[in-house]
């Protein structure tokens, strides 16, 4: 069984410097899905390999990002900390985790020894330590943290570099980056949805959310990762962000999948929205075909 990871980049307008990460990427793992976001100006690639074959890919796709993104001209709606902001290593089975880790834990040892990057770890590697505990304040406030004793690179320089930051690496369960978009540019509104149904402020457990000014697009939005899709059913948090916009006089004009999902998740949503009783991805004839039947 392959891993996966989903390396997120600080590049979503230059398609370019997109394809060049992504033929990197390529090269050695199998590539999935890019996914590339204007107003975020940022891209997050999907692949899947085995673990030398992640960790070369990753290798080659920062070495890239480091070499054609500089943060110090990088302006975008999405906190971020490197060229190459957070790379996740990902266990397609709950039982493949220790796998994941290992993963890790190597990509980071190699990352700051061949690239000379500062590394962070984070998920399974760091408990208690989310990308959002490292992107408070951006580079600079990252930098002014390491000066201070307060945060000390797992791997690599003690400095940031100048134009490419550092890498977050973990490992982490699959999780879902899933934006509702408002009809309107009103980012008051979805920072207070956002603050009423992320985890931190009492909402849904699992749930981390930001409301964002996305400005070419002319609208706010909700931006989210769901971290524990079964805890929390994406239908769920959906109507419950219609429900909050609603009082805030604000209509909601739809919702973008970031990436790829687990199976699960979509039947969870599909079994809720046709009312049937016990559904889920057993129920899936694609995935029983793949299991052996």
């Amino acid at each position: 069984m392959p891993l996966e990871s989903v390396p997120n980049v600080s590049e979503g307008r230059d398609a370019v410097v997109i394809d060049a990460i992504g033929a990197a990427l390529a090269g050695r793992a199998t590539l999935l899905d890019v996914h590339a976001d204007v107003d975020h100006n940022r891209a997050v690639f999907t692949l899947v390999g085995q673990e030398q074959e992640l960790v070369d890919a990753l290798l080659d796709g920062i070495a890239v990002a480091r070499k054609r993104i500089d943060l110090r001209s990088q302006v975008g709606a999405h906190p971020r900390i490197g060229a190459a902001d957070v790379v996740p290593i990902v266990p397609l089975r709950p039982e493949d985790m220790e796998r994941a880790r290992s993963t890790a834990l190597e990509l980071g040892r190699r990352i700051g020894q061949e690239l000379g990057l500062p590394v962070f770890l984070y998920g399974e590697l760091a408990p208690g330590r989310g990308p959002a505990f490292f992107r408070r304040g951006g580079p600079e406030e990252l930098q002014r943290r390491i000066d201070a004793g307060d945060v000390v690179p797992d791997f690599g320089p003690m400095q940031l570099d100048p134009a490419a930051g550092g890498v977050i690496v973990g490992a982490r369960r699959p999780l879902i980056a899933l934006n509702v978009n408002l009809a309107d540019a009103n980012v008051e509104a979805a920072r207070e949805i956002a603050a009423v149904i992320r985890e931190r402020g009492g909402g849904f457990p699992g749930v981390r959310a930001l409301g964002l000014d996305l400005e070419q697009a002319g609208h706010a939005q909700v931006s989210m990762n769901v971290e524990d899709w079964e805890a929390s059913a994406l239908h769920e948090i959906v109507a419950a962000i219609e429900r909050e916009a609603a009082a805030r006089g604000v209509a909601v004009a739809g919702a973008e999948l970031v990436g790829l999902m687990p199976a699960g998740a979509a039947a969870a949503v599909a079994g809720a929205a046709l009312g049937i009783a016990g559904f889920d991805a057993s129920h899936l004839l694609e995935l029983r075909l793949l299991d052996g039947g």
